[in-house]
């Protein structure tokens, strides 16, 4: 349906006599047997989101899940570090004034 239809070319002849010269015809076969029109214009639906499918908006969600546990990931550590930090700043503190 949506190939295009080629003419087809026509067989060349091979004389083998040397002294002939063979005649040039030309005659042009129509590209297509078919009434060309103009075609409609493809509809869209309206929206931004019209071209997603469950499959992206899945994936995408999927992928911001996983991002924000990493990110909750790296903030609980670094909580956890800083308190550290602090306790054993106080703890090497009071040994030093002792």
């Amino acid at each position: 349906m949506f190939r295009p239809k080629y003419p087809e070319a026509p067989t060349p002849s091979i004389v083998h006599v040397p002294t002939a010269v063979p005649t040039a015809q030309h005659s042009h076969a129509p590209a297509c047997s078919c009434q060309h029109t103009t075609a409609p214009a493809p509809t869209r639906p309206a929206g931004l989101l019209s071209g997603l499918n469950a499959g992206t908006v899945g994936a995408v969600v999927t992928v911001g899940i996983v991002l924000t546990a990493l990110l909750a990931a790296v903030a609980v550590t670094a909580i956890s570090v800083a308190v550290a930090a602090v306790v054993m700043r106080s703890l090497l503190t009071s040994q030093r004034r002792r």
